[in-house]
């Protein structure tokens, strides 16, 4: 008898103990313990993980599959960036608002830019009334982006940009604003989003139909590659969709769907994966189960190095490592008692740390009611400071790793995510899928199956639906309705000094090279937003000649 097969018979005999408890126990009114519906069993062993391969399935730290870490040592060489997401008004408050959390610690900046900005109008557009600078900073000119960055030294800092539809244009204002201070671009390191996909299934801030917009981010990866090679080109965001309701494993799927469709794109457009491969990052959400976030994310980083081996032949190893920031779950925040946002939070920047991400942005606990108060942003940013000095989880690279449960789920995650790829595949891919409502009726049927968990009482939300109380509501900030009426007044400025000639002529340029299906964008983008053109009037021009999106409502 092998010591297995001993251990075989004493696990029957325990279940059997185990039945007869729970037989006669009072059962827990609870949800399933994982996002997709599926329960946790009441006991991991070795027995669940009996298929695993540890050279396979695990490696090595900063090697292939990377499922332990994109870096051999992990935080124990370097933290990961503490990125606070900022922005709101116009760009002189949010350039303070930088500036503070700078000197409280944070490493990287991660902007947040209005309504209006994201979907290519000017301040003074009547499609912008009442939304400049209210979900984030307001962006017109080149000028703005000036004042954003204002003190801050660009070839230092890292700076991340959560812009999609109009990604080219805030990543070209970025550029000439470091050319204008001396800076060459090729030592700029920061990311785009200019993820325009998961527009279509989970945010809304598209312009134009699907398939010019892939050619624009092919555009920026070729552009990037040759003029800013530190740069970041995409973060392919789950985040959004986790927001609109998909669960972990339709988090991981379409997610690396999305990728695989974009660099499907590039190599159609003649790049080399090999290489701009590295440049590729991806952007994740961190939810409240812990421990199943953490296997997410193992799950995440070794199937994305899996396909792009399998479909690509991929051998760089920079390029087969997927590379990730993590914000905490927005969708998890809530109005009713929002101090227990603070804990949330804590617990999901803890998963996100010893799942192995990149950088971070925490939450803050008041922003289930308005954008974060300074008070509110601080703390947020010190519960990272404390996850990363306090709580020794930074010490050991993927401390989590062999653990029964740990393993099973990082298991059970891939599995998932490779059928609703095999699904997607059939569709003809991503792009197809999105057209065909698919991804979107999945995220709205799982979004759907939650809420009602929530509201008949068997999944607990505490302080919303059981342990619920009065509590007083934190003083929330509110944006000066003047902040409008200054910015309205700052773009008309801009164009009322600028050259005429040099901007017609540059908007001109850009519309021929839009015109031209192998013309190439950035270059004619740079060269208007150093014309001072505005992002409404670039954003013109390219909706003239690409078209707008409009969604199609299927059921």
């Amino acid at each position: 008898m092998t010591e297995h097969d001993d251990f075989r018979k004493r696990w029957e005999a325990w279940k059997e103990r185990l039945a007869k408890v729970e037989a006669k126990a009072k059962p827990r009114k609870r949800a399933p313990a994982f996002s997709d519906g599926t329960d946790a069993a009441p006991l991991y062993t070795h027995l669940d993980t009996a298929a695993l391969d540890p050279v396979r399935d695990l490696g090595l730290p900063g090697e292939p599959p990377f499922t332990r870490g994109v870096q051999p040592n992990m935080y124990r060489g370097r933290l990961w960036t503490m990125r606070q997401y900022a922005g709101f008004g116009t760009a002189r408050e949010t350039n303070e608002r930088f500036r503070y959390l700078l000197e409280q610690g944070q490493t990287g900046l991660s902007v947040a830019f209005d309504l209006p900005t994201q979907t290519g109008y000017d301040s003074d557009d009547p499609h912008a009334e009442g939304e400049v600078g209210r979900v984030g900073v307001a962006i017109d000119t080149l000028e703005d982006i000036e004042l954003l960055f204002d003190r801050i030294p660009l070839d230092k800092v890292t700076t991340s940009m959560t812009i999609n539809s109009t990604a080219a244009v805030l990543l070209a204002m970025y550029v000439a604003a470091a050319k204008r201070r001396g800076i060459d671009p090729a030592t700029l390191g920061g990311t785009i989003q200019n993820d325009v996909l998961k527009e279509y299934v989970a945010r809304g801030t598209y312009i134009h139909p699907p398939r010019p917009s892939m050619r624009l981010i092919t555009d920026i990866f070729a552009w990037c590659g040759r003029h800013v090679p530190k740069w970041n080109v995409i973060s392919i965001s789950g985040y959004h969709m986790r927001e609109a309701g998909c669960n972990a494993v339709q988090e991981v799927a379409f997610t690396l769907a999305d990728g695989l469709a974009y660099v499907q794109a590039a190599i159609d457009a003649g790049l080399q994966v090999d290489a701009f491969g590295e440049r590729l990052s991806f952007f994740f959400a961190a939810h409240n189960n812990l421990l199943e976030e953490v296997a997410k994310f193992r799950a995440a980083r070794r199937l994305w190095a899996r396909l792009l081996a399998e479909r690509f032949g991929v051998t760089n190893p920079r390029a087969l490592a997927l590379r990730f920031h993590t914000q905490t779950g927005g969708c998890t925040l809530t109005a009713q008692q929002p101090l227990n946002n603070a804990v949330r939070v804590a617990f999901q920047a803890l998963a996100a740390v010893l799942g192995g991400t990149q950088s971070l942005h925490t939450n803050s606990f008041d922003e289930a009611l308005s954008l974060p108060t300074q008070e509110a942003v601080t703390l947020a940013l010190r519960t990272q400071q404390i996850v990363a000095y306090e709580t020794g989880v930074a010490d050991t690279v993927d401390p989590l790793a062999g653990s029964y449960l740990v393993e099973t789920l990082t298991d059970r995650i891939e599995r998932g995510a490779r059928e609703y790829l095999r699904k997607i595949d059939e569709m003809g891919g991503m792009v197809a899928a999105i057209e065909a409502g698919y991804v979107q009726r999945e995220i709205q049927n799982t979004s759907y199956a939650f809420q009602l968990e929530v509201e008949s009482g068997l999944r607990t939300v505490v302080g919303v639906n059981d342990f619920v109380s009065d509590a007083p509501k934190p003083r929330t900030l509110r944006i000066d309705p003047q902040i409008e009426r200054e910015q309205v007044e700052r773009v008309r400025a801009v164009r009322a000094k600028r050259d005429p000639r040099a901007w017609a002529a540059a908007l001109e340029r850009l519309e021929t090279a839009a015109r031209d299906p192998k013309g190439e964008l950035m270059p004619q983008v740079l060269a208007a937003v150093e014309a001072l053109a505005s992002i409404g009037e670039i954003s013109g021009v390219l909706r003239k000649v690409f078209g707008e999106y409009r969604e199609v409502v299927t059921v």
